[in-house]
């Protein structure tokens, strides 16, 4: 189940960092005001999620790649509550979408520090 559940994680963070090329528009919207250079991060957050979604799958690189998704799911939190604070402001419908979004990412962090360690 463990090398499963790798896959899974390596499959939806390398179709993740590929969707940030595909509709980089998205991730624009929700990006934090307060940061420069807003198309160029999204792309560097795409490239980041590809890269270590696919160095999760050979056994010599999978902890730093556990880490550096950890590392990524951290710095990445502020376009989540830039995207709840939107669509509050905005009275949006999905609202509770990025309301729900916010608590998930512990589990993500979770997920990933169960491959910081060597098998």
């Amino acid at each position: 189940m463990r090398l499963f559940f790798l896959y899974l994680m390596a499959a939806l963070y390398v179709a993740a960092g590929i969707n940030h090329f595909v509709h980089p528009v998205v991730y624009t919207r929700i990006m934090p005001r307060y940061l420069p250079w807003h198309l160029q991060i999204v792309y560097g957050s795409g490239v980041l999620e590809i890269l270590l979604g696919l160095l999760l799958l050979p056994s010599g690189t999978r902890v730093i790649a556990a880490w550096g998704l950890i590392v990524l799911l951290i710095a990445i939190f502020p376009a989540n509550v830039q995207m709840a604070v939107d669509q509050y402001h905005n009275h949006d419908k999905r609202l509770w979408i990025a309301i729900v979004r916010l608590p998930l990412q512990i589990p993500l962090i979770w997920w990933a520090w169960l491959y910081t360690r060597s098998a």
